[in-house]
């Protein structure tokens, strides 16, 4: 896709204050540090629309993106290890289950997952959640420049296995951009 213009709309906690705008929407979900502002940046070419941050938990609202006036990317508080107040973390589940149950536009989850991990706890309870309200998943695994080559299929194949997938997670670096038009396709693929 090209990418003509970009920007930030708002910032979210409930359904009153999501955008009335009824685009279509990408939403971007995975544990705190998988990558999730870098796969968005990378994605739309641009180096701070999406935070990104050494320190895992920044992102603590759910964040919404117009991409060419076409569709939305919300980008999603993370869950797993985050150096943020234990309040602020229970918050994150329900506005996050919230977003993922209720918003009628919402048409493709990317669930990021870090390619030298295995799925978490977390992880896969997100994955079985999504599968039980049906909705669509595109399984990306960043970081897949600190792989070699055939390291990184390997991986592939084992978090494939992992997640009882039909299809391979798309490998993906944001460092490289490998992986951006596999990204960008699935997006773009109806439903």
């Amino acid at each position: 896709m090209k990418i003509v213009t970009v920007e930030f709309v708002k910032s979210a906690t409930s359904p009153s204050g999501y955008p009335r705008e009824n685009l279509p929407e990408v939403a971007f979900a995975g544990r705190s540090n998988v990558g999730k502002s870098s796969l968005i940046n990378a994605l739309v070419q641009r180096k701070r629309l999406a935070r990104t941050s050494n320190t895992p938990g920044r992102t603590q609202l759910i964040n919404f993106f117009n991409i060419n006036d076409e569709l939305l990317f919300v980008d999603l508080p993370g869950y797993g290890f985050a150096r943020v107040p234990e309040a602020v973390k229970r918050e994150w589940g329900p506005m996050v289950e919230t977003y993922l149950r209720e918003r009628d536009c919402l048409k493709l989850v990317v669930l990021i997952l870090d390619i030298r991990r295995d799925p978490s706890a977390e992880d896969l309870a997100l994955k079985s959640w999504l599968d039980f309200y049906g909705r669509r998943t595109l399984f990306v695994l960043t970081k897949m420049d600190k792989l070699s080559r055939g390291e990184s299929k390997k991986r592939q194949r084992a978090v494939k296995e992992l997640l009882n997938l039909d299809a391979a997670p798309i490998l993906f670096s944001a460092k490289t951009g490998l992986g951006r038009d596999s990204v960008w396709e699935a997006i773009q693929r109806p439903a």
